[in-house]
């Protein structure tokens, strides 16, 4: 299944690897010794973990519901099989009806507890009952049927050649109409493409209290990656006070003071919040022939 042109997606890349070499000049910079007792095959094994829980307050059953004849997590998992960086992809859930979808397409099920408070929580938890050990975890949305797997290389890519970062996560540009919208999360960074901070409000916000169409905002990406030591880190770190105003987990590692890598690709964002996204997502997948 082809998301896109390959013209288009030539564009993708190009944005994707002008993200991993800005990192890549960071690493050289900084020294790639002084973390985590790196080697020569520093966070080569990566696992995809598709947290998902049927329990939602904005949409209840969202990962079972049907796009296009299939089950919206089922797309979500196609399109992450696709990327080159996993060598692992399972799904992470509460809920046994979401665990015998999975397994009727062919996904390995980890179950997880009720008590998990947000989708980070339940990759750590799934990934200390994988077998295998794993360096770096991906946190993969479910709500992202469309997910492009060059993305979920490129985060990947950006954490294994920024040694100081213990995050990675990916941002695109910010439509103006969506500037308002508290679903779509804002994202600034610092010259070196670091990330600075994350809302549901529009950021920067400027004088006039308006969207600037000619600022480029950026828009978050849900997709995460995760190096696997930090990961059960953040699950013992208490809530922030940002984190729960915001209601944003990342917001928990840059309070806690670390640094979380952010590169920028050339990707039109199609999530699904609310029941009204069902519709616009298959009307796009028609437009695009995508079965």
């Amino acid at each position: 299944m082809e998301l896109c042109s390959s013209s288009s997606s030539s564009s993708h890349k190009a944005w994707i690897v002008h993200g991993i070499l800005a990192g890549t000049a960071i690493a050289a910079a900084i020294g790639a010794h002084m973390y985590l007792g790196r080697s020569s095959k520093f966070r080569s094994r990566v696992v995809g973990i598709i947290p998902a829980r049927y329990a939602s307050s904005r949409f209840e059953g969202k990962p079972l519901v049907q796009i296009l004849g299939k089950p919206m997590i089922q797309r979500t998992w196609e399109r992450s099989k696709l990327a080159s960086t996993l060598d692992h992809i399972v799904v992470a859930t509460d809920d046994e009806r979401i665990a015998e979808c999975c397994r009727g397409f062919g996904a390995d099920v980890i179950m997880t507890s009720e008590s998990c408070r947000n989708g980070t929580e339940r990759c750590n938890e799934a990934l200390e009952k994988l077998e295998k050990k794993y360096d770096v975890v991906v946190n993969i949305q479910g709500d992202e049927p469309l997910i492009e797997p060059e993305i979920i290389d490129g985060v990947v890519k950006a954490l294994q050649v920024t040694p100081d970062a213990v995050f990675s996560t990916a941002v695109t540009s910010l439509r103006p109409e969506d500037g308002l919208d508290p679903n779509r999360v804002k994202c600034v960074v610092d010259n070196r493409g670091y990330a600075i901070y994350f809302s549901r409000g529009l950021i920067p916000y400027n004088k006039s209290g308006k969207v600037n169409p000619d600022f480029p905002y950026m828009l978050h990406l849900g997709i995460q990656s995760f190096d696997s030591k930090f990961l059960k880190v953040y699950s013992e770190l208490q809530p922030t006070p940002l984190q729960q105003e915001e209601d944003l987990e990342q917001l928990k590692v840059l309070e806690n003071g670390y640094k979380m890598k952010v590169i920028k690709v050339d990707h039109e964002a199609h999530g699904v919040d609310t029941p009204d996204d069902v519709e616009k997502i298959e009307s796009l997948m028609r437009e695009r022939n995508l079965s």
